[in-house]
């Protein structure tokens, strides 16, 4: 089955950075889809930042040049960079696979989540 296991986040000061990683397995990572979402409490979930399967991004309005998605094929992972961090992204940020595959985010696949708080 599916596993996708976020890790990464944590407390972070306003203009701080983190990494997250989503370790993939259950899926034939070089071909699939991936993305990243996040949810702050008392909004819905939305998308931050995706990568096809042959590294192409797309970035949500309020993370672009700040935030940066990539994906390490032959280790199954995918990372969001997160600089210039503003409380504003505070939220749970998901990693999302299109598997099985529509061709279309968001994929069927989710992690856990894992908690991004950006505080003084």
């Amino acid at each position: 089955q599916v596993q996708l296991v976020e890790s990464g986040g944590g407390l972070v000061q306003p203009g701080g950075s983190l990494r997250l990683s989503c370790a993939a397995s259950g899926i034939i990572f070089s071909v699939t889809a991936m993305g990243w979402y996040r949810q702050a409490p008392g909004k819905e979930r939305e998308l931050v930042a995706a990568i096809t399967r042959v590294g192409s991004t797309n970035y949500a309005h309020s993370v672009k040049g700040r935030f940066t998605i990539s994906r390490d094929n032959a280790k199954n992972t995918m990372y969001l960079q997160m600089n210039s961090l503003k409380p504003e992204d505070t939220a749970v940020y998901y990693c999302n696979a299109d598997s099985p595959p529509t061709g279309y985010l968001p994929g069927g696949s989710w992690g856990q989540g894992t908690q991004v708080t950006v505080s003084s």
